[in-house]
């Protein structure tokens, strides 16, 4: 193999999806195209934040998600309601839980008026943890889109808001066909 095919084969390999998407294949779309980016950005900013979250925290991106829940909900949520509302398993919850709570970040309560659910809610420690936590998140989400001015933020939060309504039609679409 020449030099030269050698370098175009290494350029190639490192391109990412959305670009080898848009190579040489006319009969790709424009949404596709965006779609694939849209996965590329998602998971490289949630590599990033998992790696920093882990090295300054030793703790996982969803024990933080299940955290922000719950600093949002002061009176606390049953596991129902946080599988729902992060879209996972009551079993990946119970988890999650049960590790913070041997922590000390959470405490679960009883009931009042149903034996069978439990309240789950950050301790005091929790509520600093997250608080400490969520700063730094706010700083590493601003430094890894420091290079957009403000008008290209406003710009792609509303071009996305578009999109995200896009994508809400037409699955309520397809539930309701």
């Amino acid at each position: 193999m020449s030099v030269e095919a050698a370098e175009t084969l290494d350029a190639e390999v490192h391109l990412d999806s959305e670009s080898r998407a848009h190579g040489d294949h006319a009969d790709h779309k424009a949404e596709l195209r965006l779609w694939l980016r849209l996965l590329t950005c998602t998971t490289m900013i949630e590599t990033e934040i998992r790696r920093r979250m882990r090295e300054r925290f030793d703790i996982t991106l969803p024990r933080f998600d299940l955290m922000a829940q719950l600093e949002r909900t002061p009176e606390g949520m049953t596991l129902g309601e946080l599988s729902k509302r992060m879209m996972v398993s009551n079993g990946n919850v119970t988890g999650l839980v049960d590790r913070l709570v041997t922590e000390g970040l959470l405490q679960r309560r009883q009931s009042d008026t149903d034996r069978r659910a439990h309240y789950v809610s950050l301790t005091a420690a929790g509520r600093r943890a997250f608080a400490a936590m969520a700063d730094e998140h706010e700083d590493w989400v601003a430094d890894l889109f420091a290079d957009l001015a403000p008008g290209e933020l406003e710009a792609l939060m509303t071009l996305l808001g578009k999109a995200k309504a896009s994508v809400r039609r037409s699955t309520q679409n397809a539930v309701e066909t």
